[in-house]
């Protein structure tokens, strides 16, 4: 790929987007020419420093708990490789390919900044390796998030060496030797300094925290939709989402999610049918008339969590750092805790919109609650199920939602001889992130599935233009009230469609969403 393409990787903060780009768009990438300069400047001070007597950590003397001891000058590109080979050592599934593309971005941009000593060769290995799409085999357990994504950064120094397993750009498992040669690329030989460099930062978690808040804005965007179609095949009403009560509250996340939904529901004949004198409802259920207080939480939460990452995205972490006037220094900056927080605050934030939205499909299901709807929705109720066992599934994913939000980062185990004896496990926290992530776009697409069908079978009477075409998207892929069906392909097509952003896309040809 041409590298006017190719995202630009130096010394300046990378973007959420540039990580999106490369890590599940194989977008390519460049070092820029400040890059270029900065790692030659920072390389000169480390080779000063390895060719002095002084000990200098991670360049004349081991590491961790073995920090104490000096090491000879020509054991020293042993010493490299060993940490690399030692520190290789994750187990369990494979991460995916996304998560190592964006550690791998990110440890080159920390490397680009010119603050951890290596050289432009090695740099250039790394950047070779994404724009070749070859993606080291890394593990899903092996990090304690302090120093950083030890295990998983050291899988991908391992293939930089030739050594190690990799997936190459067709996705076909084998020995990094082989794609490596395959590609036109020779093995790194890392020198002073560069094993750790290599291995040293918060590359994996903050990788998964980019790419979930990504997901996420998406998801709480769906999270209104899917409300104000059950809003209105509830029969609920409209008042409660007004500006001036919102306004009584000023939350900026309630606020936009309040405003899309009145965006969503307005000129809905269905809103409109129950809205005279007639009507002898006093209040909807809380699941409903606090959609926006729950979403909107969940809105604010996640720009706190996407602060955190701007914040991280502009961070070098390294430990020990060259300064810009030449020191090179120890420090504490690998210590996972700021992202492990963030990402234990979403993971709350997401078990509570789905378990709202949980409530909402259950109350439609209802025929105590539902206000005139067959019993779960069936086309002849005994004889069908109809969307019974659905509910089940969100209320199983639900459930499972809540103990992901149990927090990693409160957790702590000492390691290295009690040398670390106080880590972040903020890696922990960003698996179990994205399989929330996950369990709130099925919990999401349950609640479109049935909110449609309950529509339907509304009419004559009409939802709104948006949440019309919001039907009618759904119904391309899915048919409509009928006979008891297989629900899992339904279910799985739903979710297609929040995921691939039909769902979205949608409602916004009708009305924009903030």
């Amino acid at each position: 790929m041409s590298t006017s393409l190719a995202i630009p990787v130096g010394p300046e903060p990378l973007t959420s987007d540039d990580v999106v780009a490369v890590a599940r768009d194989a977008a390519a990438v460049h070092l820029t020419d400040d890059a270029r300069k900065a790692l030659t400047r920072s390389r000169e001070r480390v080779e000063s420093l390895a060719a002095g007597e002084l000990p200098a950590y991670g360049i004349s003397t081991g590491f961790g708990a073995l920090a104490t001891r000096h090491i000879a000058p020509d054991l020293r590109a042993r010493l490299q490789r060993s940490l690399i080979r030692s520190h290789a050592a994750g187990a369990g599934p494979e991460a995916e390919r996304e998560v190592v593309r964006a550690l791998m971005l990110l440890r080159l941009r920390t490397l680009a900044s010119g603050h951890t000593g290596v050289r432009l060769r090695t740099a250039e290995a790394l950047a070779a390796l994404l724009n070749h799409g070859i993606t080291p085999i890394v593990h899903e357990y092996g990090s304690l998030g302090c120093s950083g994504d030890l295990a998983p950064l050291s899988h991908v120094a391992l293939a930089l060496m030739g050594e190690g397993e990799v997936r190459d750009a067709a996705g076909e498992r084998g020995p990094a030797s082989a794609a490596l040669r395959a590609a036109g690329l020779r093995p790194l030989e890392p020198e002073a300094k560069e094993g750790l460099a290599l291995i040293n930062g918060t590359d994996g978690m903050l990788g998964m925290l980019v790419l979930a808040s990504h997901d996420l804005r998406r998801l709480l965007r769906v999270a209104d939709i899917t409300a104000s179609m059950s809003v209105e095949a509830l029969l609920g009403t409209d008042r409660v989402f007004a500006a001036d009560l919102q306004r009584l509250r000023p939350h900026p996340g309630q606020a936009a999610a309040a405003a899309n939904m009145r965006a969503l529901l307005a000129g809905s004949p269905i809103v409109a049918s129950h809205r005279g004198p007639d009507c002898t409802r006093v209040q909807d259920a809380y699941s409903l008339r606090c959609a926006p207080q729950v979403a909107g939480a969940a809105r604010d939460t996640l720009a706190h969590a996407e602060a955190v990452a701007d914040r991280e995205l502009a961070s070098v972490i390294d430990n020990p750092v060259v300064l810009d006037d030449g020191r090179v220094e120890s420090n504490g900056n690998f210590h996972g805790a700021p992202v492990g927080y963030a990402l234990d605050f979403l993971a709350i934030a997401v078990a509570d919109v789905a378990a709202i939205a949980e409530r909402r499909t259950d109350r439609m299901l209802d025929v105590a609650r539902s206000h005139g709807l067959p019993a779960f929705l069936a086309d002849d109720p005994g004889v069908d199920s109809g969307h019974m066992i659905a509910q089940y599934t969100q209320a199983a994913i639900v459930s499972e939602l809540k103990r992901l939000a149990a927090p990693a980062s409160v957790d702590s185990i000492p390691s290295s001889a009690m040398q670390e004896d106080h880590v972040s496990m903020g890696w922990s926290a960003a698996r179990k992130l994205r399989r929330a992530v996950d369990g709130l776009t099925d919990v999401l697409a349950v609640e479109l599935l049935t909110a449609a069908r309950a529509l339907d079978l509304r009419a004559p009477l009409e939802p709104s233009p948006a949440t019309r075409a919001v039907v009618a998207a759904v119904r391309e892929r899915v048919p409509g009230p009928g006979p008891d069906r297989h629900l899992a392909p339904e279910i799985a097509a739903a979710a297609g469609l929040i995921t691939d952003g039909t769902v979205l896309t949608a409602a916004e040809s009708v009305t924009p969403l903030l």
